[in-house]
C-alpha cells in the first residue's frame, strides 16, 4: 500500500476574494479544484490511502471527497479546524492516521508539477526530499552524499545546521544549495523524534534537528517545473501550466 498527505488546511489569503467563500483546495483551475489535480498525480504511482489536513472551510473539503473521491482512495481526515499546526505539526497530529509500516508522500495541495514521485522511492533514507537547481532566496544544503546538513538564507547569509562546521563549509563551497519543492517521502521512523516538539512547527526546521541524528536524503530532479498557485494573478498560469502536462 501506498499513502500520502496533503497539506489543505491553509487559509488562502492570497487568493482571496475566491477563498472568502471556499477553501483553496477547491479552487477551480482548468476546470477542476486545486486538490484533484494532486490527486491525480498520486493516483499515477498507485497511492491508496490519502490524508488531508482542513481547516478553511473545512467541511467543504469533506463534502467534495466523500463525493469525488472517496471511490478511488482510502481519504483520511486530520481535522485542524480548532487551530493551524502548519507542516511539521500537521504530519505530527495525523499519525493515527498512517500505516506506520510504508513511507508517506508529502505534497502541499497549492503546488502543480511534473515532479517523478517515484524517484523518492528509489532512495533508502528516513526522509527524501524532491528539491532543484532553481531561483530561491532559501536553500537547503547538502553534502556529496546529498545528506541533508543545513539550511542558507542566501539574501542574508544566515545559515542554520546542527553540525558547526558546516558554515565554513559552504563558504567554501563545499556544500550543495538546493530549493526545496515542498514535496517530500516521510517515513515514520521519524514520528518518535516529533514526540518532543510542540503541536505546532514547520517541518524544516524539524528536518534541520533531525539530519544531526537520521538519514535526510535530496533528489535531484534538474527539470523539474514547479508553480505555487498561491495568488489570483497565478491562476491563468496555472491554466497553461495544466494544459501543457
Amino acid at each position: 500500500m501506498k499513502q500520502a498527505m496533503i497539506f489543505a488546511a491553509g487559509l488562502g489569503t492570497r487568493l482571496k476574494p475566491l477563498t472568502d467563500s471556499m477553501p483553496k483546495a477547491l479552487v477551480p483551475v482548468a476546470g477542476r479544484p486545486l486538490i484533484d489535480h494532486v490527486l491525480q498525480k498520486l493516483k499515477m504511482v498507485d497511492v491508496d490511502r490519502v490524508v488531508v489536513n482542513v481547516h478553511h472551510f473545512a467541511s467543504q473539503i469533506v463534502d467534495y471527497l466523500n463525493s469525488h473521491a472517496s471511490e478511488r482512495f482510502d481519504i483520511r481526515i486530520s481535522d485542524e479546524s480548532e487551530q493551524l499546526l502548519e507542516t511539521g505539526g500537521g504530519i505530527k497530529k495525523a499519525r493515527p492516521l498512517f500505516d506506520e509500516t510504508e513511507p508517506i508522500l508529502i505534497h502541499n495541495v497549492d503546488i502543480l508539477s511534473n515532479a517523478r514521485f517515484d524517484a523518492l522511492y528509489k532512495v533508502k533514507a528516513d526522509a527524501v526530499l524532491l528539491v532543484s537547481d532553481r531561483p530561491s532566496s532559501r536553500r537547503l544544503l547538502f553534502d556529496d552524499d546529498q545528506q541533508l546538513v543545513g539550511w542558507k538564507n542566501m539574501t542574508t547569509g544566515e545559515v542554520k545546521s546542527p553540525f558547526p562546521w558546516v558554515k565554513e563549509a559552504d563558504s567554501n563551497d563545499q556544500l550543495h544549495r538546493f530549493a526545496f519543492s515542498g514535496i517530500h517521502l516521510f517515513y515514520p521512523s521519524l514520528f518518535d523524534l516529533m514526540e518532543e516538539w510542540p503541536e505546532r512547527f514547520p517541518i524544516i526546521d524539524f528536518y534541520l534537528k533531525a539530519c544531526a541524528q537520521k538519514t535526510i536524503k535530496a533528489v535531484i530532479q534538474p527539470d523539474l517545473h514547479l508553480l505555487d498557485v498561491g495568488k489570483i494573478d497565478t491562476l491563468d498560469q496555472a491554466e497553461q501550466f495544466v494544459m501543457k502536462e
